[in-house]
């Protein structure tokens, strides 16, 4: 059966299309995706913009096409951080429906966390028990639990794209803004029992663009990323070498900066900050997600057990 999942969040839509076998392994058959930053300004307005609705339908559109050219059987739309804290969601909605035909299912940060979860674990051989930090460019969510289940969960308005906007005023930011936005982050990390022996495990774009850069990589790609272990001094050295550097500068580092230069040094703040306070020395990068579990949700709601 294939199955597609589109992952709309505050700065990517994300595009997923895979096969999924009767046992439920999912096997990627087109990854896709772009940077409309639907969530620019929703941190302070609390409303999704009409020009950046347009540029989240735009693309939208054309994985509509991706999707039908694929034969996908079901397609799974959802909206995360930037969709559910804007006041005018449901115009969003509708428009979505509308012009695409899709149907927009607005997750709730508890939702975010699970599915995430599963998506996530899917990818890791052997695991045990695991924490899977998401750093999204609205929120992040935090996910503990063994191979399969979810024990708990939390999601926080910090991300990359927020974080950014509530704080660097200067590119590159200036070191006050930098320790106004590191204490904010400390405060906002909750407080989640880790499983004993848990596997940090950290999936969406901040984890992978870095897992690029400390590899010296010119070029995004999946394989070179996947279960790649990112060490606390490997973000420690990515964040000092970032937080110096303008974006345009940042953008000609790899491929993977696009649509991320301007934010990556929040991201990494965010993982530097997540890590010194669960004592973590190595985070298992995933490239799968939320799009991998909405994908599994997808199927297990198709193949119900008795």
């Amino acid at each position: 059966m294939i199955l597609s999942s589109i992952d709309i969040g505050t700065n990517t839509v994300l595009l997923l299309i895979a096969e999924v076998s009767e046992d439920g392994t999912i096997s990627p058959l087109l990854h896709e995706q772009r940077f409309p930053r639907l969530g620019k300004g929703v941190d302070s307005s609390r409303t999704l913009t009409s020009h950046s609705m347009d540029r989240a339908i735009e693309v939208l559109r054309e994985y509509r096409d991706r999707v039908e050219e694929h034969g996908a059987a079901s397609t799974i739309v959802c909206g995360t951080s930037a969709v559910r804290d804007a006041a005018n969601r449901e115009e969003f909605v509708l428009r979505v429906f509308r012009e695409t035909g899709f149907t927009l299912e607005v997750l709730t940060g508890e939702m975010e966390a699970r599915w995430g979860y599963r998506g996530a674990v899917s990818g890791v051989p052997g695991l045990k028990a695991a924490l899977v930090v998401d750093i999204g460019g609205g929120s992040t969510e935090f996910a503990a639990g063994n191979e399969r289940l979810l024990h708990a969960s939390r999601s926080v308005d910090t991300g990359s794209v927020r974080l950014s906007e509530r704080f660097f005023m200067h590119d590159p930011p200036a070191p006050e803004e930098l320790e106004q936005a590191r204490a904010s982050v400390s405060r906002e990390i909750p407080g989640i029992e880790v499983p004993p022996g848990a596997t940090f495990v950290g999936v969406a774009g901040t984890a992978t663009a870095l897992a690029v850069l400390a590899q010296g990589l010119k070029e995004f790609q999946i394989a070179t990323v996947t279960n790649y272990p990112l060490t606390r001094l490997a973000v420690d050295q990515l964040f000092g070498r970032l937080s110096g550097l303008p974006s345009r500068v940042i953008r000609e580092l790899s491929s993977a900066m696009e649509g991320r230069a301007d934010v990556i040094t929040a991201g990494a703040l965010i993982l530097q900050e997540v890590m010194r306070h669960f004592a973590c020395d190595e985070i298992l990068v995933s490239e799968r997600g939320l799009r991998y579990g909405l994908l599994i949700r997808e199927w297990e709601r198709l193949h119900p057990k008795g």
